[in-house]
Formats: C-alpha cells, structure tokens, sequence
C-alpha cells in the first residue's frame, strides 16, 4: 500500500528564505560573460571575474558591497577629452536606467580603465530589472565591449 505524508510547516523555517537578487547574485559571481548585479541604491551585489577584467578592477570581491559610481567605475563621456559625466548623464546609464524605469535598458557606456588611466572602453551594455515585489530591487547588467 503507498503512503503519502504531506506536511504543512513552513519552508525555510527560521530562515529568511532567498530573494531575486540573492539567487541573481550566486549566478553573476560565478558567470563567464561580464556582467554585474547592483541593488536599488546601486551597491554592487556580485560582479564577474570578465566583467572585473574588462573595468580593470581586480579581483571581484573587492568590488562587491561597494556603489558602482563612488569610485568602482569611472564613466567618462565621448569627447577626446574624456570629462566626467553629468548627474543627468549618470542617470541614463543602463543599469540606472533598468533600476529608475523598471524596464529593460540599452545604451553606450564610456568606461576609464582603473589599471590603465590612458585606456578607455566603449561598452554596450543591457540591464534589465531584478523585481522585489512590484519595485526593481535592483538591476543585472551585461556589457560587450564595442
């Protein structure tokens, strides 16, 4: 005779149980393709090691827990001259974009490379939002460079 025995506890009892961005974040830190995974206060959550070599970060555990734009990515805008993005031009950068819209975000990024200041990347790059509810709780960007 089977038996069947259904039980009515609660799953992951006495734990929080994982959100989008914890389980987006155990793929990015782990992808082969760059790419990187920020909050909705645009901390970086998880970043791969290609994504790390192409910004000329390092290793991507000291980028984790840090804000993309307080000093882990250096955008600069496409003059020769390289200056500093506008507050207005931030905001419209991919993974921003994805996080203030809520929907899929495309554009040209313009990186300084940390290694090699004399060295710039123009990169594609896609975001797409990572929902906490009805909000973006955050933002999963891959990038290509052009």
């Amino acid at each position: 005779m089977a038996h069947v025995e259904i039980s009515v506890s609660e799953p992951f009892a006495g734990l929080d149980p994982p959100t989008n961005l914890d389980r987006w974040a155990a793929v990015v830190g782990t992808a082969l393709e760059p790419c990187l995974l920020i909050d909705s206060d645009a901390i970086i959550l998880a970043v791969s090691a290609a994504c790390c070599d192409l910004f000329g970060l390092g290793d991507p555990a000291l980028a984790v827990n840090r804000s993309l734009l307080g000093g882990v990515l250096q955008l600069v805008d496409f003059t020769a001259a390289r200056g500093e993005l506008t507050l207005g031009e931030i905001d419209q950068i991919p993974p921003l974009l994805a996080l203030s819209s809520g929907h899929l975000a495309r554009g040209l990024m313009r990186v300084q490379c940390r290694r090699d200041p004399d060295r710039t990347y123009t990169l594609d790059a896609i975001a797409t939002p990572i929902m906490g509810g009805l909000q973006p709780a955050g933002s999963l960007t891959f990038v290509s460079p052009v």
